[in-house]
């Protein structure tokens, strides 16, 4: 049953063509870091000076973020002006240009390291993500982003997982049903979890988390559309995918390295999901390069 895939997950790879820029946080990050401006650049900076700097990759990189990184500049003022060199989901080589930034010099240092921060978390993920989806390539698995976010950043992280070539889990509590096991332990059961879930919403789509072999059984019995495999070892996974017999999707999940995903792929599984993504991604090198002009 590969391929077919359940609300809320988004094709792998398939990069919106609107990117998220959310302002609010934006202007929340600046006045975190220049609550009472940038005494710095102020006192240091000649007032008419301008600067033109250069966006590079100190590292090999998957890119993502581009736009949130381009508007903190032109929320600063909207004097600067920024010229992309890439977009997102390209891979960057070491030393590459990826943006070029001009404007007064003042307002650039002072967007500098918000327009950095967001930037460097956004093509971290995708990065990371970009590693596990080369890891399962020819296996027909898909890679999944979890819920495991920087508070207030789900919507940048999971964009950056898509431009990875990943592909989105459930944004939120009220996109889909999936059940737990913490939810199977307060309803008494994998059965029960599924009754009461299918009794409350008998059309809506459920995944439900598993441990072992009984407990999918009891779930495919009860309708399940989608099996979450938790933390079983190859070997279970390929039991799993025999006993199954396409009745449900499979999504294997747990302590996913990069090895251990490569293996998953090939039991058959059709979705891996990987919480490092977002939650452990390695932060990529950036530096913005400021060169100074008078006006």
């Amino acid at each position: 049953m590969r391929n077919k895939r359940p609300p809320g997950i988004f094709e792998p790879g398939k990069i919106p063509t609107r990117a998220p820029v959310d302002r609010e946080a934006i202007r929340r990050a600046l006045a975190e870091d220049a609550p009472g401006g940038d005494i710095t650049a102020r006192l240091t900076v000649p007032e008419n000076a301008m600067a033109k700097a250069n966006l590079v990759a100190k590292q090999e990189l998957t890119a993502a973020g581009l736009a949130i990184f381009k508007a903190v500049f032109t929320e600063v003022d909207s004097a600067i002006r920024v010229s992309l060199k890439t977009q997102d989901g390209a891979r960057a080589k070491k030393g590459e240009v990826m943006a070029q930034v001009t404007g007064p010099a003042r307002a650039v240092l002072t967007a500098e390291r918000v327009a950095l921060n967001f930037l460097i978390r956004a093509c971290s993920v995708a990065t990371i993500t970009a590693s596990y989806a080369e890891a399962v390539r020819g296996t027909g698995a898909v890679i999944l982003d979890t819920r495991k976010t920087t508070p207030g950043l789900r919507d940048l992280e999971k964009y950056s997982v898509l431009c990875g070539g990943g592909a989105n889990h459930r944004r939120d509590l009220s996109s889909m049903v999936l059940i737990k096991e913490n939810h199977i332990a307060i309803a008494g059961g994998v059965a029960q979890a599924m009754a009461m879930a299918k009794k409350g919403s008998p059309k809506r789509y459920v995944e439900i988390e598993v441990e072992n072999l009984h407990q999918l059984e009891e779930a495919l019995a009860a309708g399940a559309d989608m099996a979450l495999l938790d933390n079983m070892s190859p070997a279970m996974m390929e039991k799993a995918v025999r006993q199954n017999k396409g009745r449900a999707l499979l999504e294997a999940s747990g302590n996913m390295t990069l090895k251990r995903a490569a293996r998953a792929a090939k039991t058959g599984v059709d979705f891996i999901s990987v919480g490092a993504l977002t939650h452990s991604a390695p932060a990529v090198d950036l530096s913005l390069l400021v060169q100074v002009a008078r006006r």
